[in-house]
């Protein structure tokens, strides 16, 4: 197969520019459907107008021999919470900001290729299959939670660790497999164990020779990832990285570069402006809750926990509450019923929020779960968290982690969050130290480290992208374990 014309080069760059790395993303799932269909004689589209417009013909196999006018970094994440597509936008905005200026990116200060194609997308929507990533995960919670722990923390967690395979690239993800083959890409960055151990798979079986990026969303690492592939490792925390050394990941496959949040979160805002803009009161304390979910379930104890603590408001006339509901109109409507039923003049209900790292920032205290990106979130804010409820696998790393450091308060019933409330209202220095203790813990700039390590383990030449051929047997990859040390941080 041919390349592109000079004139379709050209548009596939502006494209890069014109539709963001979302966008791009659902773009190239849509292109791959269609050329699914049209494989399989599900397509009326005419044979000659498909080869020319996609370089490809019914044959496609996972290897071909089309070389893409530019270069494309994947950044893979799953629809499972929010969590991890929020870091993989985070690293994809730090690659368009270095692409966009033609800033120095590579290490002999090249810039990137103009027409670079940062795309970012959902690795289970690639899928034979397509299942949902949220409810999928809520089967983990409620009574099911302590065996989630026990599988997390103690099995796959300890010394019987994931290598690599590929079973899953032949047997679900074959349009995926079939999409690195022909887009080559520049490097691969995942956010999520699934993604991770896609793009492994491919590499092996298109024989290609991409970076791997791991890039957990936790301040702990599962077993899951497939270790012996992965190029790097970027952590959250040395702890982290004790974990991984036990499982034999070499020093210079680790780097310690914090959980990537979105660039607005490293903004600096005017707290006046904010709480203006808001409706807030400036001589208060404001106390964020963050009771809005792409899992609801998870959030089902927490909500209740908040709606009893909502009427003690009443008693602090010098706190604000700020009750952050979401999308989910109903809840938000029972919010305001509950809180006029009390008459409280000191709770605002909001709905989605466009612009949640300034109102973070604008914050003196900020009441949520223990997810990984949320509290990474906080403390990228400078602002000081009540934990709530209980955690169980990666959720109780962080919450240990915080609370370790004087970073957060740990609470599990609504009394003890309405008790800690009372200590805040008191004690306002509280506060104050542990905005020292979080700020000490911080990365504001772990995406930009994440992008400027990925760019580094690429070679890319000065023209073209250049894979150098990878060969292993099969018979190693479609299952790989292998047995670790055991973890210094195991239970």
């Amino acid at each position: 197969m041919e390349n592109s014309s000079p004139a379709k080069n050209d548009s596939r760059a502006a494209d890069a520019h014109r539709l963001g790395p979302e966008a791009l993303g659902a773009e190239d799932l849509r292109v791959f459907e269609e050329i699914e269909a049209w494989r399989k004689g599900e397509s009326t589209a005419d044979d000659e107008k498909m080869k020319a417009a996609y370089h490809v013909d019914k044959e496609l196999a996972f290897r071909d021999s089309y070389q893409p006018p530019h270069p494309t970094i994947l950044i893979l994440h799953a629809s499972v919470g929010s969590g991890h597509r929020s870091a993989a936008i985070a690293i994809a905005q730090e690659l368009c900001d270095l692409r966009d200026r033609q800033l120095p990116a590579f290490p002999d200060g090249r810039p990137l290729d103009p027409g670079t194609r940062v795309v970012v997308s959902d690795i289970l929507a690639w899928g034979d299959h397509v299942f949902d990533g949220n409810k999928t995960a809520t089967s983990f919670t409620g009574k099911t939670r302590p065996l989630y722990d026990l599988t997390w923390r103690y099995t796959f967690t300890g010394r019987a660790l994931w290598g690599q395979g590929t079973f899953l690239n032949y047997v679900m993800w074959r349009k995926f497999t079939r999409y690195i083959g022909h887009i080559k890409p520049l490097a691969v960055i995942a956010t999520h164990i699934m993604g991770a151990n896609m793009a492994a798979g491919a590499r092996t079986i298109c024989k290609q020779s991409y970076p791997l990026v791991c890039v957990p969303t936790d301040y702990e690492t599962e077993g899951l990832w497939p270790h012996k592939a992965a190029d790097v490792f970027c952590v959250g925390n040395e702890s982290m990285a004790e974990t991984l050394r036990a499982r034999h990941i070499a020093d210079e496959r680790i780097r310690i570069t914090g959980i990537p949040t979105r660039i607005d979160f490293r903004r600096s805002y005017d707290t006046a402006q904010v709480r203006e803009r808001f409706g807030l009161p400036a001589d208060k304390k404001i106390v964020l809750a963050l009771a809005g979910a792409t899992l609801p379930q998870p959030y089902v104890i927490f909500r209740q926990t908040l709606e009893t603590v909502i009427p003690a408001f009443a008693d602090h006339p010098d706190l604000h509450l700020v009750m952050v509901c979401g999308k989910d109109a109903d809840y938000t409507a029972h919010v305001r019923d509950l809180c006029a039923e009390h008459g409280l003049a000191n709770v605002t209900v909001l709905e989605y929020v466009n612009g949640m790292a300034s109102l973070m920032a604008a914050s003196d205290v900020i009441v949520t779960k223990s997810g990984g990106l949320t509290v990474t979130e906080c403390l990228v804010s400078s602002t000081p968290m009540i934990l709530v409820g209980r955690a169980y696998g990666q959720e109780k790393v962080n919450v240990n982690m915080l609370t370790n450091a004087g970073a957060a308060i740990h609470v599990t019933t609504a009394r003890e969050l309405v008790s800690q409330i009372d200590l805040i209202d008191r004690h306002p220095e509280r506060l104050s130290s542990m905005v020292v203790n979080a700020n000490l813990l911080r990365r504001p700039n772990a995406a930009h480290d994440i992008a400027r390590t990925t760019l580094e383990l690429t070679a890319l030449p000065a023209d073209k992208v250049q894979h150098v051929v990878v060969t292993k047997k099969l018979a190693w990859t479609l299952f790989n374990f292998y047995w670790g040390d055991k973890p210094a941080h195991i239970r």
